[in-house]
């Protein structure tokens, strides 16, 4: 079909109307093809080398997959309406005593409040250490890192889900990823495990109101010399907050001080 002109361009465009690649976000979300818990409110699979972002709910649950073993989901959160309030990786690691993330463990942002908890986990393959990759390094490494070349880089795509909510690049602090894993040597080293594999999953729940930015790239440690990254299925839902008396608000006494300061805040404001 010829698209030199408006019109031709305009028939090119609407005859890819109901088209579907294997690719793309699912709009409206209920017409996704598989059964979720709840009343499905974000489908999508992320290519790799590709972005997405969302704002949440608070109680959904947010559902990540690596469909063909080779994702790396880079995860940054921010509370919807008040962005300087946003994740904070160093705290998330510290005030839990552990830098390994799994079924559990808290998001936390430097508040001392919890953005999302981790309820599900078939992966064990996370990183809370190194964050995503650079313009700088992706270009030493594949060439380029741009954007739109064949191998962006993660701070680049975030840049880009970050402006399309207002927020510029001094608002992106180091990020969480899920499905490549890093293990810390006796000496302080780190190594790189890789994937768990296909059909590996991750559920967070959102504690507060999200903006959720994802971008899915090759972790920074990847050591292979191409740039490899397979799609990745966001799927999310709605459900309910933790509240006292689940298992998780009590688990360790850090999560109950975490909770009780995510309870009271939004006491406060009339949202709990």
């Amino acid at each position: 079909m010829a698209t030199a002109t408006t019109q031709g361009a305009r028939d090119h465009a609407r005859a890819q109307h109901g088209t579907r690649t294997e690719t793309m976000p699912v709009v409206p979300a209920s017409d996704w093809p598989a059964a979720v818990p709840g009343t499905p409110v974000w489908a999508e699979t992320v290519a790799g080398g590709n972005y997405t972002h969302r704002v949440l709910a608070r109680g959904t649950e947010l559902r990540l997959t690596d469909l063909a073993g080779d994702a790396c989901a880079h995860l940054l959160l921010y509370v919807d309406g008040r962005p300087w309030e946003r994740l904070n990786t160093a705290d998330t690691v510290k005030v839990q005593w552990n830098a390994y993330l799994g079924a559990d463990r808290l998001l936390l942002s430097d508040q001392g409040r919890v953005l999302a908890s981790v309820v599900a986990d078939g992966s064990g393959r996370h990183d809370a250490l190194c964050g995503t990759s650079t313009l700088v390094r992706n270009t030493e490494r594949y060439g380029d890192g741009a954007p739109q070349s064949p191998s962006p880089a993660g701070r680049e795509l975030l840049k880009l889900a970050a402006a399309k909510n207002g927020l510029g690049p001094r608002d992106l602090p180091p990020s969480l990823s899920f499905f490549q894993g890093v293990e810390v040597r006796e000496d302080g080293a780190l190594d790189f495990t890789g994937s768990a594999g296909p059909g590996a999953s991750v559920t967070l729940r959102a504690e507060q109101d999200l903006t959720v930015l994802i971008a899915n790239v090759p972790h920074p440690l990847d050591p292979r010399p191409d740039y490899v990254c397979t799609p990745l299925e966001v799927l999310a839902w709605r459900a309910r907050p933790t509240t006292p008396g689940d298992p998780l608000w009590d688990a360790t006494p850090e999560c109950r001080r975490a909770f009780l300061n995510t309870f009271d805040f939004l006491t406060a404001r009339g949202l709990a």
